[in-house]
């Protein structure tokens, strides 16, 4: 599978918002990266309801998102990168719980520092917390 296949997996859910609100989605600054996170499925593979204190729990350690912005200075200390480490568009993993957390138009958002990312994957799908 090639990685322009792999868009966004199937719980990540795009704000539904024109174009207008989508320009209101915050500009990282900084080394800062803003990272969309997709959502908990709200039942199991079996089909079974999920407490919503699950969904949440899911949902705050995730540990995988979505980079939609780099900050101006992101990756630019050369000291301490020699190339950066993702682009808009990839889908990275970084420790649970990390940076600031928000939600606009339902949907979770984050901002990361650039030195938090991991690793970039190319199918978000498989990957979870252990």
């Amino acid at each position: 599978m090639s990685k322009k296949e792999i868009k966004k997996p199937k719980n990540f859910k795009e704000p539904k918002v024109d174009e207008k609100a989508k320009s209101q989605l915050p500009d990282p600054q900084g080394w800062k990266i803003l990272v969309a996170m997709p959502q908990a499925d709200e039942k199991t593979d079996g089909g079974i309801l999920k407490a919503s204190s699950t969904i949440k729990d899911e949902e705050v350690s995730n540990i995988c998102g979505y980079v939609l912005k780099l900050g101006p200075d992101s990756y630019k200390d050369a000291n301490r990168f020699t190339k950066p480490w993702c682009k808009v568009g990839d889908w990275v993993i970084f420790r649970a719980y990390s940076g600031t957390r928000m939600k606009m138009y339902g949907q979770e958002f984050r901002l990361i520092n650039d030195d938090t990312v991991e690793a970039v994957v190319e199918d978000p799908t498989g990957v979870v917390r252990a």
